[in-house]
């Protein structure tokens, strides 16, 4: 693991130095000047130990207050500059309103019990054809995940539901993770696409757009995945269907599922409705209103436990991007130091065409050790790809680099709660999902070469 920690550290240095990097606050960078000679290794150090402390799973707040501390030091930053960008950085984060917004609506969702009904209808439909059902439970994380931003929220749902009825399948548990990956690194509803936006510049729902078909691509590898698993093992199903709805028919199981079905359509198919009748028909606001209406109507819930729900579920989202917030404001000090400046010009003589497949492949590497905080690590590691112009679905392939690589690490969230669903020590989920994740992450490298 040492020896992991050190390769990845190493590689993700060298793709800094090779290429070029441009903080949060472009303006500001603007105005500093570039260090030279021995001051220019000496600015650089912030950012090495930034992520020697992530991987030694240091709270990321930690890590950046140590980083930016350092840079205060190094670069004569007093403490009014450096409070001007904790104040101002903030609140850029907090004002990702439409992911919020559908992380919120989607935890209600989650919690009024639409995701364990439709697990239970397609159950009884396809009739111990257990293949088929572990292809609609890597389609369910899929969905959950893209809907809610939450990997780790929806397998802590759905693995428990997946393992009562098909038990531990090493394939379905790989597939299922790729799936989170994918999805919570592209979804309209995540931290992750909250940040690629906030970095990049480019609005939230165009990122998601020109993701989707990659998206979508790799969803189907993992669903691919998934059904080779049950089909090869010849899995039978265990155990009985989920008891709080045992008693019930399929019609009144299929109305549990109609928010799911209503808000994963509205998420997905929404923006080409709107498109195609030339208005802004399918709105967060129209989209929330109805699934808090639908979840009322159809599910147990009451109307106030229906927008408690919803208020509740934002809790996730606000409290990550505030984490996210300050721990930018600290790297946007390091910028002030000059330290992206130095990276970018030494980038300028880099080979164009090998920038993009480098830099996911850092992302992977330092996602493996470091998976417990993928948004961080996209902070880290967007800002250079900002300062080479990458087009959007590069950046799309740096985001999904990171989180397959988190889908290898032992203090990921969406792997614990594989773990704990599956009940199979994690270790075992690491070496299962070994051989998957890291074809999907050669497939990812590839893509990257051809369209990044």
């Amino acid at each position: 693991m040492k020896k992991r920690n050190i390769f990845a550290m190493i590689a993700s240095i060298l793709f800094m130095l090779i290429s070029g990097a441009q903080v949060f606050a472009a303006d500001k960078v603007a105005e500093v000047k570039t260090p030279h000679g021995f001051y220019a290794f000496v600015v650089i150090i912030p950012l090495i130990v930034i992520l020697a402390l992530l991987f030694m799973k240091v709270d990321m707040v930690a890590a950046g207050f140590v980083g930016g501390a350092l840079a205060m030091i190094i670069g004569g930053i007093g403490l009014a500059q450096a409070n001007d960008q904790f104040l101002k950085t903030i609140p850029t984060m907090l004002s990702i309103t439409v992911p919020i917004i559908n992380s919120a609506i989607a935890m209600a969702v989650f919690k009024s019990g639409g995701y364990t009904a439709a697990l239970t209808l397609v159950r009884r439909a396809i009739k111990g054809k257990v293949e088929y059902f572990a292809v609609f439970i890597v389609i369910l994380q899929a969905a959950a995940t893209y809907m809610s931003g939450i990997g780790g929220g929806s397998a802590m749902v759905i693995a428990p539901l997946a393992f009562a009825a098909v038990g531990a399948i090493p394939e379905l548990i790989a597939a299922m993770s790729i799936a989170a990956a994918v999805s919570f690194t592209t979804s309209p509803a995540s931290l992750e696409s909250g940040i690629v936006s906030k970095l990049s510049g480019i609005p939230v729902d165009q990122y998601v757009s020109e993701m989707r078909l990659f998206w979508i691509g790799f969803v189907l590898l993992a669903i691919a995945i998934g059904f080779y698993g049950a089909k090869k093992r010849k899995i039978i199903f265990k155990g009985e269907e989920s008891a709080e709805f045992a008693g019930m028919t399929n019609a009144q199981i299929f109305k549990v599922t109609i928010p799911v079905i209503f808000l994963l359509s509205a998420v997905i198919v929404g923006p080409f409705i709107n498109k195609a009748i030339g208005t802004p028909l399918i709105t967060p606001l129209v989209y929330t209103v109805i699934t808090l209406i639908l979840i009322f109507v159809c599910t147990k819930f009451n109307v106030n436990q229906s927008v408690e729900a919803m208020v509740d579920g934002s809790t996730y989202i606000l409290k990550s991007l505030f984490a996210v917030g300050i721990f930018l404001s600290f790297i946007n000090i390091i910028g002030d130091t000059g330290a992206f400046k130095v990276i970018a010009g030494i980038a300028q003589s880099a080979p164009s065409s090998i920038v993009v497949p480098a830099a996911v492949l850092a992302g992977i590497l330092v996602g493996i050790p470091a998976g417990a905080y993928v948004g961080s690590i996209l902070s880290l590691v967007l800002p250079v790809a900002v300062s080479l112009g990458f087009s959007p679905v590069a950046f799309g392939f740096v985001a999904m680099g990171v989180g397959l690589g988190s889908q290898l690490s032992f203090v990921n969230i969406t792997m614990q709660a594989l773990s704990a669903g599956f009940q199979i020590p994690i270790i075992e989920v690491v070496k299962g999902n070994a051989k998957w994740v890291g074809g999907a992450m050669v497939i990812l490298l590839v893509i990257s070469f051809i369209f990044g």
